[in-house]
């Protein structure tokens, strides 16, 4: 039976696991403002969330959340991916990287969708590059996996069996609804947030945001 109340309170707890600067949504804004392959990226990263959403709830998050070992290898080794991520971003940042691109070349600044795009590109294979990097940032980030596996699911997995599907459904719309709003809104501000001086905000948030996160991983 569908309840109105549980699926907000699916929705709710799913954007605020999802809506902080992560590695996927770092990677969506990087992907918006490249203008290539923004639609295969935001759909790889929904499908992938709501896979882990409905694993979670299957039981085996509250499997996971039940076996000390388990949790403790998810713990630290998200802990050390977020470390990693971050402080590479604070580097970037640091240096003040361009944005992705938005190189410069010999005419200036390149056009996102061009042929001298360094990370876009149009070389043959390009969608399936994508495809494999957006793919490697979801499931080679354990954070994700303490999200959607174990803390939702073992949320999920605590509420009533006829409240459990309304729960789900909440979970994986605010993962759509999220990642479908933040590659729009990337490639509408690409201009923006290409700018040298925003990107180096926006590198220097990400890590900072990336180092908070391993902190309160390692201390959960």
């Amino acid at each position: 039976m569908f309840s109105q109340q549980v699926f907000m309170q699916g929705l709710g707890l799913g954007a605020s696991l999802i809506m902080p600067i992560g590695a996927q949504n770092a990677h969506v804004i990087r992907t918006g403002i490249r203008g290539r392959h923004v639609v295969l990226t935001v759909a790889a990263c929904v499908i992938v969330d709501i896979s882990l959403i409905a694993l979670g709830m299957s039981g085996f998050g509250a499997l996971v959340a039940s076996s000390p070992g388990l949790l403790a290898a998810c713990r630290w080794g998200g802990a050390a991916f977020l470390l990693w991520y971050g402080l590479r971003c604070l580097a970037s940042s640091w240096r003040g990287a361009a944005a992705p691109g938005l190189a410069q070349g010999p005419q200036g600044p390149q056009d996102p969708q061009g042929p001298q795009d360094p990370q876009g590109g149009l070389a043959k294979g390009g969608a399936h590059k994508a495809l494999a990097a957006v793919l490697a940032m979801s499931l080679l980030n354990p954070h994700v996996y303490l999200d959607t596996v174990v803390l939702l699911g073992a949320v999920g997995s605590s509420l009533a069996l006829e409240h459990r599907h309304s729960f789900t459904a909440g979970a994986m719309a605010a993962s759509l609804l999220w990642f479908s709003l933040l590659g729009l809104l990337a490639r509408r501000c690409a201009c923006v947030l290409g700018r040298p001086a925003v990107w180096r905000g926006v590198e220097a948030l990400t890590g900072v945001t990336m180092l908070v996160l391993a902190g309160l991983v390692l201390r959960a």
